[in-house]
């Protein structure tokens, strides 16, 4: 009870900064609970992003990961961005580094590089096309088929789409542990215990996981499929931080993890008392450099222009 109390006065100080600051508050997905509860917008990262572009806030406090923030600032340069803890990565991202890209393109010049949105402002920098994990096949067929493709950094993602488009895609060996982790047999224990419910996947998953989800989908899209479907139950295979929103967003069904221990250390580094230091100190700032800004927004906005459907 003292918890619950401490904890709704230091979302009342949040709320205040929040107001005083002319800021906005930023929460993805995977976020804790409480920080969800506080958040002016929840959600995917870089939806979280430009939904905050768009808006007349002075500052952006981005509870996620540093990426995310970065993702902030290369759409809103003139936003101060905070990231209330700064030691929250994502290991993932951290697998592939510009020089690494470079690199590769010096040995496959004409490949047209396609980096995942969980990447570092410098590789998306490096890079033709951003993606995401909802509209990766759209970005990859919207790439001439007379080109060769190498995805970044997440060799799952990259897979799905390979399968996806039928097209030849190269690849980085990296991955989110989270999702990496997660097994066949994992969810088939999953699924005999629950025998209504509807497997929902991150494409982030093994090929193996993958091939014995009902549906793939990225965090948003599991909750708006959630919210659509006439089915009460459903496994969940990604982060457990999408468990809270998902039962909100739906309080007459369940939603049970594939495994409980598909937990991100860096997505629980943040709580309320950073946030709030965030606020009071404006620090931790994220600015990503100009030159690395314009070259990753272009990156960024040539997937945006490519027509939804």
């Amino acid at each position: 009870m003292e918890t619950e109390t401490g904890d709704k006065k230091l979302q009342e100080k949040i709320r205040e900064l929040i107001k005083k600051r002319k800021a906005i508050l930023l929460a993805h997905n995977y976020q804790r609970p409480e920080i969800q509860d506080i958040a002016d917008l929840c959600g995917d990262s870089l939806e979280l992003s430009i939904k905050a572009s768009q808006t007349d806030a002075e500052v952006i406090v981005f509870c996620g990961v540093h990426f995310m923030a970065e993702t902030a600032s290369i759409l809103s340069p003139e936003k101060t961005v905070l990231l209330p803890v700064k030691q929250a990565g994502c290991p993932m991202a951290d697998m592939i580094t510009a020089q690494d890209l470079r690199e590769r393109k010096k040995e496959e010049p004409e490949e047209a590089v396609v980096s995942y949105v969980n990447t570092t402002a410098e590789v998306k920098a490096e890079s033709e096309i951003c993606c995401t994990s909802a509209n990766a096949v759209q970005v990859v067929n919207s790439i001439s088929e007379h080109r060769k493709i190498f995805m970044v950094p997440d060799k799952n993602l990259a897979q799905y789409t390979k399968k996806q488009t039928g097209r030849q895609i190269a690849y980085w060996e990296g991955h989110c542990y989270v999702h990496n982790n997660l097994t066949p047999d994992q969810v088939k224990k999953a699924k005999a215990s629950h025998p209504n419910a509807l497997f929902l996947a991150h494409p982030e998953c093994p090929p193996g996981v993958l091939e014995l989800a009902d549906e793939i989908k990225s965090t948003s899209g599991m909750i708006a499929f959630a919210s659509q479907s006439d089915h009460r139950e459903f496994i969940i295979g990604t982060e457990t931080g999408i468990l809270y929103p998902l039962s909100k967003a739906n309080p007459d069904k369940v939603f049970f993890p594939a495994d409980p221990n598909m937990v991100c250390r860096d997505m629980k580094r943040t709580g309320l008392k950073e946030v709030l230091a965030a606020l009071e100190k404006m620090e931790p700032v994220v600015k990503v450099p100009e030159e690395v800004r314009t070259r990753a927004k272009g990156a960024v906005d040539r997937m945006l222009a490519i027509p939804r459907g």
